[in-house]
């Protein structure tokens, strides 16, 4: 009786998270038939360019799950509120140079050609579907909430992962949004949410959309996508934002691979990479970048100068808060990077000198 009751209640779980509506919807008609049309669709999902298992060969899910949810995790989040910046979000941007606002993690506003891009925006306190259990936002990094943001001229989502696309923070946003620019399927969530559909342009790699003077290209990432139970049933994507005077690449999320040199060599050089740094292990290495990895899709994009994102907010990983940064910075001045290190909320403006402090340290 106690497995039945155990099934039970799995089953009563199952149908409660799948009536979340934060978890959002899959890809339908139009744009499902756009999916299955795709080079890398394969057996019933979208596929990286090169094999890419979810865990290290030989790790079972199981041992994964154990390993995450009871392994010590020292130095796990600062010891005290992290050093910030108030931002101006609604203000005028330079002229001239495109402007840089970080938020912790890979949530950052854009000011470039006179309009405001905001990047996969993520202002709950939580990476989570629910406001009651999930990573908690480190103090610091909470500087600034959606209700805040006016006149977004385009939102742009890489890809539908909780730590990137949040529920609360697009409902509160959306009525302030212009325009959206995401990957192939996203807009099912986005939609299902209130966000018109007349807004929403998705793309598929390699495909490009032109916005009141800003090409956007979406590239391929090594990664995935899902909210729900299954995977890989929309687009995850880079972005290259290039205007008359200014290429930016936004990364998202990826692991390592030859696409960085390939995409390099063919769109390259950039001004700034804005790539992931953070929530690595060695039990899931293909799908996330170490440190040193980083640094070297960096030099493969020919990029000017390297942002690095995707930490400084949520603990997702088992390593210390400030584990990636540590590791890249030394790795940047080994290979002779230029690295941008703002502080959460600290503006940076691009052909101007950029902040390099060490500011992490003694948190």
């Amino acid at each position: 009786m106690i497995f039945v009751y155990i099934f039970f209640a799995l089953v009563f779980v199952f149908m409660l998270v799948i009536k979340v509506r934060s978890f959002g919807e899959l890809p339908q008609g139009d744009r499902r038939s756009r999916i299955k049309a795709l080079p890398n669709y394969k057996n019933g999902a979208l596929e990286n360019l090169v094999q890419t298992p979810m865990q290290l060969e030989g790790v079972g899910f199981t041992k994964l799950l154990l390993r995450f949810l009871f392994a010590k995790r020292p130095n796990a989040s600062p010891k005290k509120a992290l050093p910030h910046v108030v931002p101006n979000l609604n203000g005028l941007a330079d002229p001239v140079s495109p402007e840089i606002i970080w938020f912790g993690h890979s949530s950052y506003l854009i000011k470039i050609n006179g309009k405001r891009i905001l990047v996969d925006p993520v202002f709950s306190n939580r990476a989570s579907p629910v406001s009651f259990m999930g990573p908690k936002a480190f103090l610091g990094s909470d500087i600034v909430q959606a209700e805040e943001f006016k006149n977004i001229d385009i939102l742009l989502i890489t890809h539908d992962h909780f730590d990137h696309l949040d529920y609360e923070t697009i409902t509160k946003i959306w009525p302030h949004i212009d325009k959206v620019v995401t990957s192939l399927g996203v807009g099912a969530h986005l939609t299902d949410w209130g966000i018109a559909a007349e807004k929403i342009t998705e793309l598929a790699w390699n495909e490009h959309v032109l916005i009141d003077g800003l090409n956007f290209t979406a590239v391929s990432a090594r990664h995935f996508s899902g909210r729900k139970f299954k995977r890989n049933q929309t687009v995850w994507s880079a972005f290259m934002l290039k205007t008359d005077t200014h290429h930016l690449f936004l990364g998202g999320d990826s692991g390592y691979e030859k696409h960085f040199k390939e995409i390099g060599d063919q769109f390259g050089p950039f001004d700034i990479a804005l790539l992931e740094c953070g929530q690595y292990n060695e039990y899931w290495p293909y799908i996330h970048m170490f440190p040193e990895q980083t640094v070297q899709a960096a030099k493969d994009l020919g990029t000017k100068t390297l942002m690095p994102v995707h930490w400084g907010k949520f603990s997702l990983a088992m390593h210390a808060w400030d584990e990636p940064i540590k590791k890249l910075f030394i790795e940047a001045k080994k290979q002779n990077l230029a690295l941008t290190t703002p502080k959460i909320g600290e503006t940076i403006v691009l052909d101007k000198p950029l902040p390099t402090e060490e500011w992490w340290i003694d948190n």
